[in-house]
């Protein structure tokens, strides 16, 4: 039985019996990671452990795995950081819920990517702690993990280009394939892309054109990753903004 020490952030949670639950976690030490946690769940449960398992909760831990384990297992675990804002917050916890789901469908390695997760946690941490650009938040973390995805355009933008889907670059010309961002959304691409979190409050954006963005966005992962279709937080992503 090995014993390690992590941090994580929960992406989703499944019930299992009475009492406990799956934990999937993007972690710092095993990537990505399933654990099974009993007496999480029920009326019998003494512990509050259950009340941590939020999607975007940060959670230091000891888990334990041996080979002759499908699940890992936790020993012990806290919060790495107390929630502020995101749990109360019901702009903020839609967010998450999103990142989380995202996070879930799009991320399976189960070898650690010490950038990736830096960037999940960094983001949570932002996003917890602003107070302005809350609604340009969603659309800046999806076009900042691409990048971490492999994703990010080819090349750098200039004016008026256009950006091609197939070929993840920009291009002075629509593509005669159709699949692209016109020149607006290319461009938004490029600010989100360039954007640092304390920029948000200052980008100015109509409901129409954040949620034109995000469906575009999606439309591009969508292109090169099957799982996409099925994030569900996205329809209540659009009520809220």
């Amino acid at each position: 039985m090995k014993n390690y020490k992590a941090t994580g952030v929960v992406l989703h949670t499944v019930r299992y019996g009475e009492s406990s639950v799956i934990l999937y976690m993007l972690t710092d030490q095993v990537g990505r990671q399933s654990y099974m946690v009993q007496g999480v769940r029920g009326g019998k449960s003494k512990s509050n452990r259950g009340s941590i398992l939020q999607p975007m909760f940060v959670l230091d831990f000891v888990g334990l795995h041996s080979p002759k384990m499908e699940l890992h297992r936790i020993r012990e675990m806290r919060t790495a950081f107390p929630m502020s804002t995101i749990p109360f917050d019901i702009r903020k916890s839609t967010i998450s819920l999103f990142m989380a789901e995202l996070l879930y469908r799009l991320v399976r390695e189960t070898e650690p990517h010490s950038p990736l997760f830096d960037f999940v946690r960094g983001s949570v941490e932002a996003l917890d702690g602003m107070s302005d650009g809350v609604a340009n938040f969603h659309i800046w973390f999806l076009a900042q993990l691409s990048q971490y995805l492999g994703f990010c355009p080819g090349n750098e933008h200039a004016p008026g280009s256009w950006f091609d889907i197939q070929n993840g670059s920009y291009t002075p010309l629509e593509p005669r394939h159709g699949m692209a961002f016109d020149r607006e959304t290319a461009a938004l691409l490029n600010d989100m892309m360039q954007a640092r979190v304390e920029d948000l409050a200052g980008v100015k954006l109509s409901r129409s054109r954040r949620s034109g963005f995000l469906e575009a966005m999606l439309g591009y992962l969508g292109y090169h990753l099957d799982t996409v279709d099925q994030i569900r937080s996205v329809q209540i992503l659009k009520e809220v903004f």
